[in-house]
């Protein structure tokens, strides 16, 4: 008899759609009883202002687990540039409409008391992953992330939780989180999602102008353009290639490109040093920050 109320509860709240809960205490309590009957939870963590590519993380989960949590909440500790925090753009009722439609069950709205009632002492350092890249140029983003994913994981404690690949060396930082303080859960890497244009999908493509907007493609376009060339050429060459064409390009400024192995985000020197092969870029188009990545070998 337990049982069938557990279950008819956890069939009752998905006819009902999806719940905005606002607490982790609350979070909680809604999960328990589908902790009872046994059911999967899946989590996808975002950062708001969702999109298409948020969308396929979302439909992934609703399609590997019983439950879905989708977290709607913007970050502080990983914001090494204030100005950027303010920034960030917010749309907490398009995203409910946008997780409503993917069958997500719980959205996850937290403020930032609530997230963080004391300030967050601990430390988290996975060298050499989360010191090179975007780790050497934004001090203590990794350390953010990881502060408030861990928070998150350990408010829903999911089976498996969703990332997006554009966010490639946070993930492989996420994963070394979860090995490290031994959390069994699943970091499930989806595939980057474009614009038709080709256009990484980003929450802060909403902040770009038409014109740096259609700057912006030529990021897409070098790094396709470079996995044909490398096929015939030396990595040497192929990050050559990269920036002079970024740096001809209009209204663009390139901060970083690096042709790394995929597990250890090194640089690699020979194509021969891995059988997993990445380059990562991230460019300026005005003033938006953007992040994108090709796979040369897999």
């Amino acid at each position: 008899m337990v049982y069938f109320a557990l279950f008819f509860e956890c069939k009752r709240i998905n006819i009902i759609g999806m719940k905005v809960i606002n607490t982790i205490k609350d979070l909680k309590a809604a999960l328990s009883a589908y902790r009872t009957a046994g059911k999967k939870v899946g989590l996808v963590p975002t950062m708001g202002a969702l999109h298409a590519g948020h969308a396929s993380l979302v439909k992934r989960s609703v399609q590997d687990n019983d439950v879905t949590v989708v977290s709607d909440f913007v970050n502080p500790t990983q914001f090494n540039d204030k100005n950027d925090l303010v920034n960030y753009p917010h749309q907490l009722d398009a995203d409910i409409k946008l997780l409503e439609s993917c069958g997500a069950t719980f959205l996850f709205a937290p403020s930032v008391e609530e997230m963080y009632p004391e300030p967050d002492t601990r430390h988290f350092s996975y060298p050499p992953i989360d010191t090179v890249m975007e780790g050497a140029r934004r001090p203590g983003h990794f350390n953010g992330v990881c502060q408030i994913v861990s928070k998150l994981f350990m408010a829903v404690e999911p089976d498996k939780a969703y990332f997006g690949e554009k966010d490639f060396q946070q993930v492989a930082v996420i994963r070394a989180m979860v090995k490290d303080l031994k959390l069994g859960i699943e970091i499930v890497s989806c595939p980057i999602i474009r614009e038709d244009g080709g256009l990484a999908l980003s929450s802060r493509n909403q902040l770009l102008s038409p014109e740096e907007r259609s700057n912006a493609l030529n990021i897409s376009k070098t790094l396709f353009q470079s996995r044909d060339y490398a096929a015939s050429h030396t990595v040497a060459d192929t990050q050559k290639f990269v920036e002079e064409r970024i740096y001809l390009a209009e209204g663009l400024r390139l901060e970083y490109f690096e042709i790394v192995d995929g597990n250890s985000l090194q640089k690699i020197a020979d194509w021969k040093d891995t059988s997993f092969a990445v380059g990562c870029i991230t460019v300026f188009s005005g003033k938006i920050r953007l992040i994108d990545n090709i796979k040369y070998k897999e």
